[in-house]
C-alpha cells in the first residue's frame, strides 16, 4: 500500500498546513511593510548532543526547567523562539506565524541590513553539526522552503531571496530545486531563492 504524501502550504495567517502549533510568547509584529527575504537556518539540541527530549520546545515556550540539567540554568531565562523546528523524523512544529517576527537571530546584520528578526523566517533543525542530520530533515526543509517560497510576498526592491545557514554541513546536504539555481546539492553557506 503506498502512501500518499500530504501538500505542504502556508495560509495566509502565515501558518503551515501539516505543522503541530506551539504557540511562542516571543514574538512580535513585524514592522510595518516589512517582506520576508532571508531564511535562516540553525542547529539546535537540548541537551548538547541530545535529540528527542523536550528541551527545545520548552525553551521557546519559557518553560525550561534549571534544574533538568546544567545546560538549561544557563539558558533558561533566554527569550528566544524560531518559526519552526524539524525533528530528527521530520516532525514539523510552528512556534511562530510566518507573518510575526520571531526571536531568532538575535542582533544580526545580513549583507548591511541590520535586524534579521524583522525579515527573516528562522528554521531550527534538532541536531548538531558533530553528528550529521537526518534524511527525514532534510526532506521535510526541501519541503518547507518550497511552501515559504510559494507564499511569500516578493522581496522590497534592491533586496534579493536568500537562504543562510549557521552551518554549511546544513546546506551542503540540501538537494532543493528552484528555478535559477543549479538542481543538487546547494554546497554553499547562502543561495538565492
Amino acid at each position: 500500500m503506498s502512501v500518499q504524501r500530504r501538500h505542504l502550504a502556508i495560509d495566509e495567517r502565515g501558518y503551515a498546513n501539516l505543522a503541530r502549533q506551539v504557540r511562542s510568547p516571543n514574538r512580535d509584529a513585524r514592522p510595518d511593510g516589512e517582506r520576508i527575504s532571508l531564511v535562516v537556518i540553525h542547529g539546535i539540541s537540548l541537551p548538547p548532543g541530545e535529540f528527542g527530549g523536550d528541551g527545545i520546545v520548552q525553551l521557546f515556550t519559557n518553560r525550561l526547567d534549571p534544574g533538568r540539567h546544567p545546560y538549561f540554568a544557563t539558558i533558561a531565562e533566554l527569550r528566544v523562539s524560531a518559526h519552526f523546528l524539524v525533528r530528527r523524523d521530520g516532525e514539523l512544529i510552528q512556534f511562530v506565524g510566518c507573518l510575526d517576527r520571531a526571536w531568532h537571530a538575535g542582533t544580526s546584520t545580513w549583507k548591511s541590513r541590520e535586524r534579521c528578526n524583522d525579515f527573516s523566517i528562522g528554521i531550527e533543525l534538532e541536531g548538531t553539526d558533530a553528528i550529521p542530520y537526518a534524511p527525514p530533515q532534510y526532506t521535510m526543509l526541501a519541503r518547507l522552503i518550497r511552501a515559504i517560497r510559494r507564499e511569500k510576498p516578493a522581496p522590497a526592491p534592491g533586496t534579493s531571496n536568500v537562504i543562510v545557514s549557521e552551518s554549511p554541513s546544513i546546506l551542503s546536504r540540501l538537494d532543493i530545486t528552484f528555478p535559477n539555481i543549479p538542481s543538487g546539492p546547494l554546497g554553499e553557506s547562502n543561495t538565492a531563492i
